[in-house]
């Protein structure tokens, strides 16, 4: 088997570098332009609500209230409910099926809080956070008359998202693969080319002695 020459193999990998350069380009803009064209972009906006008891002459105590994996279930129907929706689209004036909407909301509590976040998905950044504050609203309103209790409050409006949370580029996976196919490459194209490179090769491979070198003349000016 013939023996890898590594000093041979380093100079003619570092004179094709521009290969590996070429390949982490072009596989780089390839799957940002493919992944981009491919997702949906989806923009999620935000807002949070607080358990508070304002009624402290209501039958409801706070322990009762308190913000449970039960009452959460309970509350992510609420919010999903015909009764809640229905008014979320008439007054927003969307064009929009309440099963529509109800599959872009979710309800979520923050671990050891009383702290309820509810968040919209939507195509448009605007209209995500238009929906998220007007659900944060009526679902308070309705958690009102249904409890009879005023024990709601918002903390946060619905932020305006920048960018979509769908949508993530992973350049960094892109440039180690195009790395790694231009290193192939390299290495396909060296182990295929039968040129002699230098006169190291004619002496190891033919075990013949060279007597003399005829150096390559460049082009001269004047």
């Amino acid at each position: 088997m013939e023996e890898l020459d590594l000093k041979e193999l380093l100079s003619y990998f570092v004179s094709k570098i521009y290969i590996v350069v070429i390949s982490i380009i072009v596989c780089v803009l390839a799957g940002n332009i493919y992944l981009k064209a491919t997702t949906n972009p989806l923009y999620r906006s935000e807002t949070s609500l607080v358990m508070v008891n304002k009624n402290e002459d209501t039958g409801v105590t706070q322990n009762d209230l308190n913000l449970n994996d039960r009452l959460v279930a309970t509350y992510n129907e609420i919010v999903k409910s015909r009764r809640v929706l229905s008014q979320v689209i008439t007054n927003l004036g969307l064009n929009i099926s309440e099963e529509a909407i109800a599959g872009r909301v979710t309800v979520s509590t923050v671990t050891g809080t009383q702290l309820i976040r509810i968040s919209v998905s939507d195509e448009s950044p605007e209209k995500a956070k238009r929906i998220a504050d007007e659900v944060a609203s009526v679902f308070s309103k309705e958690i009102e008359k249904i409890y009879k209790v005023e024990n709601l409050s918002v903390v946060d409006t619905a932020n305006l998202p920048s960018s979509p949370y769908n949508v993530k580029t992973s350049s960094s996976m892109y440039f180690m693969g195009g790395a790694l196919i231009g290193i192939v490459i390299i290495f396909i194209i060296f182990y295929l080319d039968t040129t002699i490179k230098s006169v190291d090769i004619i002496e190891d491979k033919f075990n013949l002695t060279v007597l003399g070198v005829i150096p390559k003349v460049g082009d001269t000016n004047g």
